[in-house]
C-alpha cells in the first residue's frame, strides 16, 4: 500500500488433513481493515461424507482376560449418539441398564452388572454412532473382548418377519440357548442376543462353538425371558449349530459411476447359518375384562368387554323390580365382544338410572377365567327424541310415532357375490320371510325370484337375502307399509327399490396355478394396496380361481389352514406348534375388464424374506439420509466454532 510499511505475507500449510492459511506481517490487523478481504476456498472444495473413524479402544479389539467394567471407543472426530439405550446391543444381555454416553471423541460404557468368567462380550453400536457435524452415521460397529483366554468369533444371522403377514419386525430381541431345555426359554435369560434391523435382519456376534435353541422375544419388561402372554415370539424347531467355512465374493472397484475398473475375487469367512427365518407372533391369549357399559337411548343399555364371551351375562336389577322374568331382550352384538339389552317395559326404561349386578367370566392376576361380579349404575346422558315424545304423550298430546329405522344395502348397481343386507335400528321379534318381495325383471315384467333368508350370526339387528345373481340381470325388492312391527311398536314404511347386476364384461377372471402341490389344506387371499384381503378361494387340485373380480391390481397371500377352520391360526410355544405357514407372491397380479388371466405361483421360487412386495410392505427399510451438500457456501466456514478470528474480524 502506498505511504506504508505493512508487509502481508500468506503461505498455504497442511493441518489434520486440511488446507489452513498462514499470515504473517507487522501490521496484519490494519492490512486487514483496510482491505476488507474474504478469504475462503472455492465453492465445490473438499466435503466430510465418511463416518466417523475408529482410532483406539480400552480394552483393544478382542482382547483377553479384560478385568474392568467400563469401555472406551475413541474416534478421529467428535461424534454423538443416537438413542443408545435402544440402538446399543450388548451380549450377554445386561440386566442393569449399563451407562453409555458420548465424550468429545469417545464413546463411554460403564457396565453395572457382574462380568461373568470366561465368556466373551460383544458390544454392538449398530448405527448408533454418527459424526457431529454433518451426521455421517458408521455403520454394523462392534468391539468385542474376553474374560478369559479365548474369545469367541462365530456367527448366526437371518430375518424376523411377521408371521401373518410376513412384515419385516424390526426392534425385537433375538436370542441363543445353550440350554436346551424346553423351560430355558421361560425361566432363564439369554446367553447372547440381538437385535433386528429396520429390515428384520439381525446377526449374533462371537458365540461359542456348540448347539443352541434360538428365539425372539417382544421384551416388554427387559428380562429377557418368555414370562408375559402378551410377549410376541418366535422359536426355531431346529437346533442350530454355528460353523465357518472359507469363501469368496466379487469385489467391484468403479472408475467412475457408469465405468467397471476392476473386479476382483476377494476371500472371506462365511458364518453359517447366515438366512436364518424366524416367525414372530402372539399366543392366542387375551386378558379378559370390562369395558365401559352404555346407555345411548333410554330403551337400551349395552354391556361391552375387551374380548368375546362364550355366554351371555344376567344382570339383576336393584333399583328396580321387573314385572317378569322377561324384563329385557338380550341381542350379541358384532363379534359376541357385546350385548345389548333392550328393555321391554316403559317403567324400567322410563328411569334416568338403571342399577344393576352383573356376573361375567374376568382374569384374574394369573391370566385364569374367574367369574367376577360388578355392580353397575348406568345412566341416560341427555333426553333422546324417543322420551320427549313419550313425555308429550303422557301430557295428552297426540304425537305420532317416529316410522321403524331399516336400511337395504341394494341400490343401483351390485356385484354377483354380494349378499342383501337389511339392518334394523330396534329388534322386530317377528320377522317372516315372506314380509319381503323379491322380483326379477323378464322383459318388460316383474316376476317373483327365489332367495335365501336367514339372520346374520354376529349383529342380531341384520339380516340377509341372498340368491345366486345372474350377470345383468334387475331386481325389485318390496315390503308393504306396516308389515313389520318392532319391540317398541314402530312399524315400518314401505318400500319399492330396485337394482341390478353388473354385466358380464365388467368383470375379470384369475386362475392360479399352485407349486408345489399339497395335501394340506391352502386358501388363497386376494389383497388390495393396503394388504388387506378382499377375495378368498380354496386351493384345489393345485391351483386357485377367482370368478367375476372387478379389474384392478391385487396381491395374493397363501394360508396353509392344517386345522381347516378357513382363517390364519396363530402358534403356541407351550404346545410347540407354530403358526400357520404364509406366502406371498412377489408379483403383480392384473386383472382386466373381460379378460381370464392365468398366473403361476412356485411358492418356493423366492426365500420367504423377499417375498412380500415392497409396495404393500409397511414397515419399510429406512433409506440412509445422506447430507444435502450445500455448494454455494461450501467454501466457507462451517460453524463458528470453526471460524478464524484475529482482532475481532473474522476470515
Amino acid at each position: 500500500m502506498p505511504g506504508s510499511d505493512v508487509r502481508l505475507f500468506c503461505t498455504f500449510a497442511p493441518m489434520d488433513g486440511k488446507v489452513r492459511l498462514l499470515c504473517g506481517g507487522g501490521a496484519l490487523l490494519c492490512a486487514l481493515a483496510t482491505a476488507c478481504a474474504n478469504i475462503g476456498s472455492p465453492n465445490g472444495g473438499p466435503y466430510d461424507v465418511t463416518p466417523p473413524r475408529f482410532v483406539s479402544s480400552k480394552p483393544v479389539p478382542d482382547q483377553l482376560d479384560f478385568k474392568g467394567k467400563t469401555i472406551e471407543v475413541t474416534f478421529d472426530e467428535l461424534i454423538q449418539l443416537d438413542k443408545p439405550s435402544e440402538k446399543v446391543i450388548i451380549t450377554p444381555p445386561q440386566l442393569q441398564m449399563p451407562v453409555i454416553r458420548a465424550e468429545g471423541k469417545k464413546v463411554v460404557v460403564q457396565l453395572k452388572d457382574s462380568l461373568k468368567a470366561n465368556t466373551t462380550y460383544t458390544i454392538d453400536f449398530t448405527n448408533s454412532i454418527a459424526d457431529n457435524n454433518e451426521k455421517n452415521v458408521l455403520e454394523n460397529f462392534s468391539l468385542a473382548f474376553a474374560t478369559g483366554d479365548t474369545i469367541d468369533t462365530l456367527q448366526v444371522s437371518g430375518y424376523l418377519l411377521n408371521a401373518e403377514n410376513l412384515e419385516p419386525m424390526p426392534g425385537i430381541t433375538v436370542g441363543l440357548h445353550s440350554n436346551l431345555s424346553d423351560t430355558a426359554f421361560t425361566k432363564l435369560p439369554f446367553d447372547r442376543t440381538s437385535r433386528t434391523d429396520d429390515r428384520g435382519h439381525f446377526t449374533i456376534r462371537n458365540i461359542a462353538a456348540g448347539r443352541y435353541h434360538l428365539f425372539a422375544l417382544d421384551d416388554k419388561d427387559r428380562n429377557y425371558r418368555f414370562n408375559q402372554p402378551q410377549e410376541a415370539i418366535a422359536f426355531d424347531d431346529s437346533l442350530i449349530i454355528p460353523t465357518s467355512e472359507p469363501a469368496f465374493r466379487q469385489d467391484t472397484t468403479w472408475r467412475d459411476s457408469l465405468t467397471i475398473d476392476t473386479i476382483k475375487r476377494v476371500g472371506y469367512t462365511r458364518f453359517l447359518p447366515d438366512k436364518l427365518v424366524l416367525r414372530l407372533f402372539t399366543e392366542d391369549f387375551v386378558r379378559q375384562y370390562a369395558l365401559r357399559p352404555e346407555r345411548s337411548i333410554p330403551q337400551r343399555f349395552t354391556l361391552r368387554f375387551n374380548a368375546p364371551l362364550d355366554s351371555l351375562p344376567q344382570p339383576k336389577p336393584l333399583n328396580f323390580v321387573p314385572k317378569d322374568s322377561a324384563w329385557y331382550l338380550a341381542q350379541w352384538g358384532a363379534g359376541h365382544s357385546s350385548v345389548n339389552y333392550w328393555l321391554t317395559d316403559s317403567d324400567q326404561w322410563k328411569l334416568d338410572t338403571l342399577r344393576f349386578s352383573v356376573t361375567y367370566p374376568a382374569s384374574d392376576s394369573s391370566g385364569v377365567l374367574r367369574p367376577k361380579t360388578d355392580t353397575l349404575a348406568i345412566t341416560v346422558k341427555e333426553a333422546s327424541s324417543e322420551r320427549r315424545r313419550e313425555h308429550k304423550r303422557e301430557e295428552g298430546e297426540k304425537v305420532p310415532l317416529p316410522a321403524l329405522g331399516m336400511k337395504i344395502s341394494a341400490s343401483g348397481t351390485i356385484n354377483t357375490y354380494d349378499t342383501v343386507n337389511i339392518s334394523f335400528e330396534q329388534p322386530v321379534p317377528v320377522l317372516p320371510k315372506d314380509s319381503f318381495h323379491l322380483e326379477i325383471k323378464v322383459d318388460t315384467v316383474w316376476k317373483p325370484a327365489d332367495f335365501r333368508f336367514f339372520p346374520d350370526s354376529l349383529d342380531a339387528l341384520t339380516y340377509h337375502i341372498l340368491r345366486k345373481w345372474t350377470y345383468g340381470d334387475s331386481y325389485r325388492l318390496r315390503l308393504d307399509s306396516a308389515a313389520l312391527t318392532s319391540l317398541y311398536g314402530l312399524h315400518n314404511k314401505a318400500v319399492d327399490q330396485e337394482f341390478s347386476i353388473k354385466k358380464k364384461d365388467e368383470y375379470g377372471h384369475l386362475y392360479i396355478n399352485i407349486h408345489p402341490e399339497d395335501s394340506i389344506p391352502r386358501f388363497v387371499e386376494l389383497l388390495n394396496a393396503q394388504d388387506a384381503p378382499v377375495f378368498t378361494a380354496p386351493v384345489k387340485k393345485g391351483g386357485v380361481l377367482f370368478m367375476d373380480i372387478p379389474a384392478g391390481k391385487y396381491y395374493a397371500r397363501l394360508i396353509e389352514d392344517r386345522n381347516g377352520n378357513g382363517r390364519w391360526d396363530t402358534g403356541d410355544y407351550a404346545a410347540d406348534r407354530q403358526p400357520e405357514t404364509v406366502y406371498y407372491d412377489p408379483k403383480v397380479l392384473e386383472v382386466m375388464k373381460n379378460w381370464e388371466v392365468e398366473e403361476t405361483w412356485n411358492l418356493h421360487e423366492a426365500p420367504i424374506f423377499k417375498q412380500k412386495p415392497l409396495e404393500i410392505t409397511k414397515n419399510k427399510p429406512t433409506e440412509i439420509k445422506k447430507t444435502k451438500r450445500d455448494y454455494r457456501n461450501e467454501g466457507k466456514n462451517q460453524s463458528s466454532g470453526n471460524k478464524n478470528v484475529f482482532g475481532g474480524m473474522q476470515f
